[in-house]
C-alpha cells in the first residue's frame, strides 16, 4: 500500500468487518484491489472475490467508500446494515460477508508555469486543498496533471500550453487578460477541440483583485470541473508502476475497460479479469463466478434457471 501510494496508484483497500460462519474469512482479513481489478490479499473465496471486485471497481470510479454485504441465497440471520450494497452470491457455501472498501485515490496534481504572485498565491492556497502542486520553474513537466495554470506573464506561454495539450490535460488556465489572451491562442492555430480545452480568462468570475483572490477563483473553478464536471488526471503514457497485471488470456475482454459477464450457470454478474475462469464455447467467450460453475456449464451447459446475481 505504500508502493502504490508513492507512486500514485489508485486502489481500493477491502477489509472484512463481519464474517458469519461458515465461511473461509475472519473480520480484520484485508485485500487491495488495484485498478486493472486484480487483488492481493484475501477477503473470501472466488464467488466472493468477484463481487468485491465489481464493487471496488465502482468505488474507484465514484471515490466513495463503500460497505458491501455479500450474503448467500435463502434466509440468513444477518443484522442488517442501514445503506450498505447488498450482493446475493448463489454460490457462497451458506456463510456471509460485510466488506468495507474504501479507495485510495491520488491528490489531483495542479502543474502551474511562472513565478508571479498569483503563480505563488496558487501554490500556497492548492496545498490546504490537498491539491499535489508542481512548479514548472522546477523542471516538472504536466505529465498525469488534473489541471494546468500558466501565470508567467507572456514567459513561455505557448511552450507550456503546448506541453500540457500534448499531454492530455482537459483543464489548461492561463492568466491573462480578455485580449491578450485571445492574441496568445490566436497565434497558436489550435483545432476546435484544443481551444475547448484552454480557459482564458481563467477562474470564477467573483470580482478577484488581489493575487490570492485570482488563486482562489481559479481554485474554485478547478474543484468545480473535478466535483461536478468529471475532469479527471491526463492519462499517463504508460504505468511505469510495475502493479499493473497483465490482460486475459486467449484474447479476451481487458479488465481496464470493466467489463462484466453473466455466469450462465448461478447468474452472477462478473467483473473479467485475467484469473476469471471461462471457456471458449463456439468461438466465443464464456466468464464463469468460479471452477465450480466452469466445470457445472463443461459438463451441462446453462442451467434452465439461473440464479439472480445481485441485488440493491
Amino acid at each position: 500500500m505504500r508502493e502504490l501510494v508513492a507512486d500514485r496508484v489508485p486502489f481500493v483497500h477491502a477489509v472484512v468487518v463481519r464474517a458469519h460462519f461458515p465461511t473461509a474469512v475472519s473480520a480484520g482479513d484485508d485485500a487491495i484491489v488495484l485498478p486493472d481489478g486484480s487483488i492481493e490479499g484475501f477477503v473470501g473465496g472466488q464467488c466472493a472475490e468477484s463481487s468485491v471486485r465489481t464493487a471496488a471497481l465502482g468505488a474507484l470510479r465514484d471515490g466513495r467508500s463503500v460497505l458491501l454485504r455479500v450474503l448467500p441465497e435463502g434466509e440468513l440471520n444477518f443484522p442488517d446494515s442501514p445503506g450498505a450494497q447488498v450482493v446475493v452470491n448463489p454460490c457462497l457455501s451458506g456463510g456471509a460477508l460485510e466488506i468495507f472498501l474504501q479507495p485510495l485515490l491520488p491528490s489531483p496534481v495542479v502543474w502551474i508555469v511562472g513565478r508571479s504572485p498569483i503563480a505563488e498565491a496558487l501554490a500556497e492556497l492548492a496545498r490546504p486543498l490537498d491539491f499535489a502542486v508542481r512548479r514548472a520553474a522546477d523542471g516538472q513537466g504536466p505529465a498525469g496533471a488534473t489541471a494546468v495554470v500558466v501565470s508567467s506573464h507572456g514567459r513561455d506561454e505557448i511552450a507550456a500550453i503546448r506541453a500540457a495539450l500534448d499531454a492530455g490535460v482537459e483543464y489548461i488556465g492561463l492568466v491573462a487578460s480578455h485580449r491578450r489572451g485571445t492574441a496568445v491562442l490566436a497565434e497558436m492555430e489550435l483545432t476546435e477541440a484544443e481551444r475547448r480545452r484552454v480557459r482564458s480568462p481563467v477562474g470564477l468570475q467573483i470580482g478577484a483583485r488581489t493575487a490570492p483572490e485570482i488563486a482562489l477563483s481559479i481554485l474554485a473553478e478547478i474543484v468545480a470541473a473535478i466535483r461536478t464536471g468529471g475532469l479527471t488526471p491526463a492519462a499517463p503514457t504508460s504505468s511505469g508502476s510495475g502493479h499493473i497485471a497483465p490482460g486475459p488470456p486467449d484474447g479476451g475482454p481487458t479488465t481496464g475497460s470493466s467489463v462484466r459477464a453473466v455466469d450462465p450457470v448461478c447468474g452472477m454478474t462478473v467483473t473479467v479479469s485475467p484469473d476469471t475462469p471461462h471457456l471458449t464455447v463456439d468461438g466465443e467467450d464464456v466468464w464463469f463466478c468460479g471452477p465450480g460453475c466452469r466445470q457445472r456449464y463443461a459438463e451441462k451447459g446453462p442451467l434452465p434457471q439461473a440464479g439472480t446475481g445481485a441485488a440493491s
